[in-house]
């Protein structure tokens, strides 16, 4: 994974040569690596997932919850990370579903999509989930819609405390399927840290609701393909120091041992999906129950807020690269001429040095 972050966008993965026949510029392109960690390989693809996700919204408030795990399951988490982060994912879905299927609450299903993060601003391992959740549900019986309070979905105490009632019950299932770190392998342990896990209070955070769909969206593009660490958040870097910015317009120096070692406490599991969606939002549920919301919803509404009238589905990656910059690569960026010719930078001469020398 490093030596493709590394060699992204140089002349060790390739690329081609564009030539201005009007004006000779050349201009070299390097191809990316396309890895899912890269923090440079991220933002057309961002761009895709969140208009393919446009349809999905629906014309109500939406709330951002975000589920937290202790700093006791720090060590726990490292050595078992595909499975804490499966379980984190099962306990949060699980809680908001089970909370609006309640007659005491909703009696509905609603939707959430929910995207795992695992670190801080400095980079530290910190596991957490932030969910996007429908203003209310569908009746059990699809027959209406039935809205949420306007400033709270739920509870956040009772949040927080089925959560970890659920969390923690799927964890202590899946204890032979642990790796447990030294200070808990000894006898009893891992029990008295269940317990203690038990009476200590876990941190949900609930933000107000989104005004519609494009304030969701917009605050969606900034969570789900983000990466730990982004290259405009590099401050500063030598051979001996590395200064990042975190928050409130503070830093954090490292070393550059540090930072390497901090980043990679955040690569997934090969092909683990940190994107998940549930409740209406689910793929079994998108052409059916989610429709019959819209329906309901517009019917009472009329409001068509959250469908594109855009289609993307044949769109090139310099159209889109267009749209959103403006900036048109088929055109020459002195001239202005179209006559563009592309020449792989082997044809043009420039030399391609072994994978080694710009990833080691």
């Amino acid at each position: 994974m490093l030596r493709a972050i590394c060699a992204c966008r140089t002349a060790a993965l390739g690329g081609h040569l564009d030539v201005c026949l009007d004006c000779g510029n050349q201009r070299p392109a390097y191809n990316s690596c396309r890895n899912r960690h890269c923090p440079k390989c991220q933002a057309l693809d961002q761009h895709r997932w969140l208009e393919q996700r446009l349809d999905r919204v629906l014309p109500v408030a939406y709330f951002h919850i975000v589920f937290t795990l202790p700093s006791q399951l720090a060590a726990l988490g490292l050595r078992n990370r595909r499975l804490i982060y499966g379980t984190l994912f099962k306990a949060a879905s699980s809680t908001l579903l089970s909370l609006g299927k309640d007659p005491k609450r909703l009696g509905a299903l609603i939707g959430a999509t929910m995207v795992l993060h695992t670190w801080t601003k400095d980079l530290r391992f910190h596991p957490h989930i932030h969910a996007i959740v429908t203003g209310g549900g569908l009746s059990l019986d699809g027959a209406s819609w039935r809205s949420a309070n306007d400033k709270y979905l739920f509870p956040v105490k009772v949040i927080g405390k089925l959560f970890r009632g659920k969390f923690l019950h799927h964890l202590a299932r899946a204890r032979d399927k642990l790796v447990l770190p030294n200070n808990l392998s000894e006898t009893g342990a891992f029990d008295r840290l269940l317990s203690d896990l038990y009476d200590t209070e876990w941190v949900v955070y609930a933000k107000r609701p989104f005004a519609g769909a494009k304030q969701v969206f917009s605050y969606l593009g900034r969570y789900t393909h983000r990466v730990g660490l982004s290259n405009h958040r590099i401050l500063e870097a030598n051979d001996t120091a590395i200064v990042i910015a975190t928050s409130g317009g503070n830093t954090a120096t490292l070393s550059p041992k540090q930072l390497i070692r901090r980043f990679l406490l955040h690569v997934l599991p090969p092909r683990f999906v940190k994107i998940r969606h549930y409740g209406l939002m689910a793929s079994a549920n998108v052409s059916s129950r989610l429709e019959i919301a819209r329906a309901l919803l517009l019917s009472s509404h009329g409001d068509n807020e959250g469908r594109s009238d855009q289609t993307t589905s044949t769109e090139t990656t310099n159209d889109l690269f267009e749209r959103l910059t403006g900036i048109d690569l088929a055109l020459c960026p002195r001239c202005s001429g179209s006559r563009i010719e592309r020449f792989s930078l082997a044809a043009a001469g420039f030399a391609r040095p072994p994978p080694q020398s710009e990833v080691a």
